[in-house]
């Protein structure tokens, strides 16, 4: 049993980017899934596909890198929120992650988006992660 299961497909898609995988299979479950569509959309993903295999699924990860550099997309990753200490952010303390080069990935009350659709929409929550 995992306690964090969010850290451990973070930390899933850091070690396959320093070892420079193209593919990465992940547990599924449903904020795992937000979590994975919100980084397609912003550019951070080369492409995702959920699998039903098994009583819970799996995620497969295509990660992104830069075609003649091969430097991948995520430069980091990291778990702000954790089970032993939560990080909630209300519309005036919205994080800006590298000045607004990055995006923030909040769990609110509308679904998982990031901080500027989380401003734009006017609604605080859990900052899970920062990516850029």
């Amino acid at each position: 049993m995992n306690t964090d299961p969010i850290a451990d497909y973070l930390t899933r898609v850091r070690n396959a980017i320093k070892a420079n995988h193209r593919v990465v299979e992940i547990p599924a479950s449903n904020l795992k899934k937000e979590i994975t569509k919100v980084l397609f959309e912003k550019g951070y993903i080369a492409n995702y596909k959920f699998e039903d295999n098994g009583p819970q699924g799996s995620i497969k990860v295509a990660l992104k890198y830069h075609p003649i550099t091969k430097i991948s997309a995520i430069r980091s990753i990291a778990r702000i929120s954790k089970p032993g200490l939560r990080k909630y952010a209300g519309m005036d303390t919205m994080p800006r992650v590298l000045n607004g080069l990055g995006i923030a990935i909040l769990s609110t009350s509308k679904g998982v988006m990031t901080d500027k659709e989380a401003r734009a929409q006017n609604v605080g929550g859990e900052v899970l992660c920062y990516v850029y």
